[in-house]
C-alpha cells in the first residue's frame, strides 16, 4: 500500500438509525470504528422525515424525526467513532490479509477488518415520480414529492397521491393545520399501521380506486385543480387544490455493490440471524437486510444493528464475548458516568 491508511476493526456504511446505533454499540464492543455516509449529513432516510412524529420507539414519548435523528447522532458519537461524509462507496476488495478495502466513487479508500451494511434501501434512492408531462414545470411551485416543513401546508387545500405509509402518515400529520386533506389512490388497500390508516380515514376524505390524470392551471405556475380518473369505471371528477403531494414511493438502485457477491435481492439482502451476508466478514442491518422474523421498525433496526455488531466481533476474536455487557455493568461507561454525574 503506497498510501498511508488507517486500519479498522468495523467500517459501518451508512448513517442512519442502524448504522448510528451500530457505530454506538461497537463503542461497547471496543471495536475501532468508522461510519461512511454517501450524505453529507447523518440521518439516513430520516433525513426525509424530520417533521414527523415518532411513536414508535420504545421508552421515548411521541418525538420528531429531527429531535430523534439529533439524539441518534449524539450517541452515536459517544466513542468517538471516526466519521467520513460524502462518500459514496462503490468498491470492495478483498486483501491478502483478508481485510478489505473499500473505495468511494470520488476515489478515497477505506481500510476495514468488517464491514457491516446499514444503507437502508440504497444511496441511489429516486423518488417515483408523477407520470404526467407537464409535472416536472410544477416541481418548483405546489408540486412535492416530500413534506420538508408542515407550515407550508397550513390553511391549504391538499391533495395527497399515494397509499403507502408516507401518504398515510402525511395525511395524518397535515389535517390538523391544512384546511382540508384528500387522499387519492388506485385501490382500496393502503400500507401502515392500523391505528393510522383508521384514523386517516376518519380525518380526511378518501377516495380509492382513483389516480392522478391530468393537471390544470390557470397561470402555468402552480397547480389550481387536478382530474382523478377512476380505475374501473372511467369515470373522472376534477378536484380543486392548493398543494399536491405525490408520494408513489421510490426505486432502489444499487449500483456496484450488486458486483460485491453479496446476494442483494430486488430490494434488499437476505441475511442470516446473525445478520451474515454471502460474503464472510460483511455483516448488515436496518431496512437494508430481510430474514424471517424482520421488524421494519427502528426498533428493528436497532436489534438488526446489535447482532451485526456482534457478529463482526467475534468474526475478528472467535473467542469473544456473544454479546457486550449492559451499560450499567459495562466499564466503557463508567467514566462517562462520573462525567454525567458531575454536569
Amino acid at each position: 500500500m503506497t498510501e498511508k491508511l488507517e486500519l479498522f476493526d468495523v467500517t459501518i456504511i451508512g448513517g442512519g438509525p442502524a448504522g448510528l446505533y451500530a457505530a454506538f454499540y461497537s463503542g461497547m464492543r471496543e471495536m475501532k470504528t468508522k461510519i461512511v455516509d454517501a450524505q453529507s449529513e447523518l440521518g439516513g432516510t430520516m433525513l426525509f422525515f424530520l417533521d414527523k412524529m415518532v411513536w414508535d420507539v420504545g421508552g421515548i414519548p411521541p418525538i420528531t424525526g429531527r429531535e430523534l435523528t439529533d439524539q441518534l447522532v449524539r450517541q452515536a458519537g459517544t466513542f468517538e467513532p471516526t466519521v467520513a461524509l460524502s462518500q459514496e462507496i462503490e468498491g470492495l476488495e478483498r486483501l491478502d490479509d483478508g481485510t478489505f478495502m473499500l473505495t468511494s466513487t470520488a476515489g478515497d479508500r477505506h481500510w476495514t477488518k468488517t464491514v457491516i451494511m446499514a444503507i437502508g434501501y440504497g444511496g441511489l434512492r429516486k423518488v417515483r415520480k408523477l407520470e404526467i408531462e407537464e409535472a416536472k414545470g410544477y416541481e418548483n411551485s405546489n408540486l412535492y414529492y416530500t413534506v420538508e416543513n408542515l407550515e407550508d401546508f397550513r390553511g391549504k387545500r391538499v391533495v395527497i397521491s399515494g397509499g403507502g405509509d408516507s401518504a398515510v402518515d402525511w395525511a395524518n400529520e397535515l389535517e390538523p393545520i391544512a384546511a382540508s386533506v384528500t387522499v387519492v389512490h388506485r385501490t382500496d388497500k393502503f400500507k401502515g399501521l392500523e391505528r393510522n390508516i383508521s384514523r386517516m380515514k376518519a380525518s380526511s376524505d378518501v377516495l380509492t380506486h382513483y389516480q392522478v390524470e391530468m393537471l390544470h392551471s390557470e397561470d402555468g405556475k402552480s397547480i389550481d385543480k387536478i382530474t382523478i380518473c377512476h380505475v374501473e369505471s372511467g369515470q373522472r371528477e376534477q378536484l380543486e387544490l392548493d398543494a399536491l403531494i405525490v408520494s408513489h414511493g421510490a426505486t432502489y438502485e444499487y449500483g456496484r455493490l450488486r458486483d460485491w457477491g453479496l446476494g442483494i435481492g430486488k430490494d434488499n439482502l437476505a441475511v442470516t440471524d446473525k445478520m451474515e451476508s454471502q460474503v464472510p466478514g460483511i455483516f448488515a442491518a436496518g431496512d437494508f437486510v430481510s430474514y424471517g422474523v424482520k421488524v421494519m421498525l427502528i426498533t428493528g433496526a436497532f436489534n438488526d444493528a446489535v447482532l451485526a455488531v456482534n457478529s463482526a466481533k467475534q468474526y475478528i476474536e472467535p473467542k469473544a464475548a456473544k454479546m457486550a455487557r449492559i451499560s450499567t455493568e459495562n466499564v466503557r461507561f463508567d467514566e462517562l458516568n462520573k462525567q454525567f454525574v458531575k454536569n
